[in-house]
């Protein structure tokens, strides 16, 4: 079904409908029905039917012309991103509750991805603030707190020199600590560097992570799509899906290049949420 049919069937002209729909989930129609349709496709796959088969029941004429579509769409071909896919249906999408929490409208199931234990290092930032618990509690803290001059994050890449570019904000507060807010502003570490004065080491331990994208937005919009994912997160994609927190691990923002707005017109970062099959 074409976008003209979907315009007729709710009384819009094709024009106002693609308008209003792009608005409330940041996709054109036609683009949002492919990402759909693949989505449903991955599921087949995880759950071992063959590529072509698939391919042919969604419309697709070759193989090959399902695997472009389907790496374009998820920026990995169908063989490895399987690997990494829950293998429950795709969610109903209330694109209305997506409107209201900012997120653009989100199609993608998260990556699954196990991840060795790993030592990151930092500045600790320690409020007084009550009710927060983990760091989804707090999203972007560090942004509503004034630390976005740079200096930090130039601190930390001159004084480590990690391999990799990306800073992780990390809520390090127990239920414990109760009116204490201690959040870690970090990079990856290695050891190999003497730890300057005033940085804080922490091991994240090994944990399987629910791995989300914001949408892509523009700066002043970001931490809203931010906010809006974590509400997204826990309150629409669990309660749906086979997984609950594992509340042994940690979880954490991270936020690498792609969050550059003086590099990208639209900016986006990931949320990585320890998980464990529900009991």
């Amino acid at each position: 079904m074409d976008s003209e049919k979907l315009a007729k069937l709710v009384g819009y002209s094709p024009y106002h409908f693609s308008r209003i729909f792009y608005k409330h989930t940041g996709y054109t129609v036609m683009d949002y029905v492919l990402k759909r349709k693949l989505q449903f496709a991955l599921h087949e796959l995880v759950n071992g039917k063959k590529i072509l088969p698939i391919a042919l029941d969604y419309g697709f004429e070759t193989h090959s012309g399902f695997t472009k579509a389907f790496k374009k769409c998820f920026g990995s071909p169908p063989s490895l991103y399987k690997q990494h896919c829950p293998k429950s249906l795709p969610q109903k999408l209330d694109l209305m509750s997506l409107h209201q929490k900012s997120t653009g409208g989100i199609v993608m199931q998260p990556k699954i991805m196990k991840r060795r234990a790993f030592s990151v290092a930092g500045k600790l930032f320690e409020f007084n603030r009550e009710n927060v618990i983990y760091t989804r509690d707090a999203p972007a803290y560090w942004k509503q707190e004034g630390l976005t001059d740079g200096s930090v994050e130039r601190f930390l890449y001159k004084s480590l020199s990690p391999k990799k570019h990306g800073e992780y904000c990390i809520n390090l507060s127990s239920a414990h600590d109760e009116g204490k807010f201690n959040y870690l502003f970090a990079v990856d570490y290695d050891g190999d560097i003497s730890l300057p004065e005033g940085l804080t080491t922490f091991q994240i331990p090994d944990a399987t992570y629910a791995v989300f994208r914001t949408p892509l937005v523009e700066v002043d919009q970001f931490a809203y799509s931010i906010e809006g994912t974590w509400r997204y997160i826990l309150e629409d994609w669990f309660p749906q899906s086979s997984y609950e927190v594992d509340e042994a691990c940690f979880d954490f923002e991270y936020y690498d290049e792609h969050c550059h707005y003086w590099d990208f017109e639209k900016i986006f970062m990931e949320i990585h949420i320890p998980i464990k099959e529900r009991g």
